[in-house]
């Protein structure tokens, strides 16, 4: 039934909702939440204004389209099997989707306005949900439920922090330490390699074992 909803749609409309979204996607990847207008919008779609309030009256209309578009839009590498080169991989990717800026972007906008509407908290979870999708659905098929969740948020709160908030890079070593770190939380992985505590001598004999010197 759906599809033949869509099927019915005039080619002119359909057209005019793909320019838009895509016009407003690209402008909320690279200019932020603020630049996000129906004046700005109709101008790089090549739109008038009255046709862009008709659709999308609201200027929270036309970032939800725009949020839903890259939802839709996601990809991940896909599992091999292998927890580890899995979860290494997922993580670059999304690390490679913030250092881009857009996701940065995007993400920044709705955390911003976290709780001024129900709307925004509905795409903020959704955009987290479709950025997250692949690594959970790697954790799941590995670790016990009760250990998915948290492992999770370790592992895309590392990366989002190293980049977002310290602007350094999350390169396949720092995401490999990661990975490693937060698998030996859960039993999965010896401890990562860490410095080796100084051996303690061995106890000398007891003065009174000492052999005495000869007279």
């Amino acid at each position: 039934m759906g599809r033949a909803a869509a099927d019915d749609v005039d080619p002119r409309i359909a057209r005019t909702r793909r320019d838009v979204v895509e016009a407003t996607t690209e402008l909320f990847r690279t200019r932020g939440w603020e630049a996000v207008t129906h004046a700005e919008v109709a101008r790089l779609a090549g739109y008038s204004k009255v046709t862009l309030y008709a659709h999308w009256p609201t200027r929270l209309d036309l970032v939800r389209a725009a949020v839903l578009h890259i939802c839709d839009a996601a990809q991940h590498p896909l599992p091999t099997g292998d927890l580890r080169a899995d979860l290494v991989h997922g993580l670059l990717d999304f690390a490679a989707d913030l250092a881009g800026g857009h996701l940065d972007r995007v993400l920044g906008g709705l955390i911003e306005r976290a709780g001024s509407d129900p709307v925004v908290d509905d795409l903020r979870r959704r955009l987290y949900e479709a950025g997250t999708r692949a690594l959970e659905d790697v954790l799941r098929a590995h670790l016990p439920a009760e250990d998915v969740a948290p492992t999770l948020s370790l592992l895309v709160g590392g990366v989002l922090v190293r980049v977002s908030f310290e602007a350094r890079p999350a390169g396949e070593e720092f995401v490999g330490d990661l990975v490693d770190r937060a698998l030996a939380a859960t039993g999965r992985l010896s401890s990562p390699t860490a410095p080796a505590a100084p051996r303690a001598a061995a106890p000398g004999p007891d003065r009174a074992d000492r052999p005495r010197p000869p007279r």
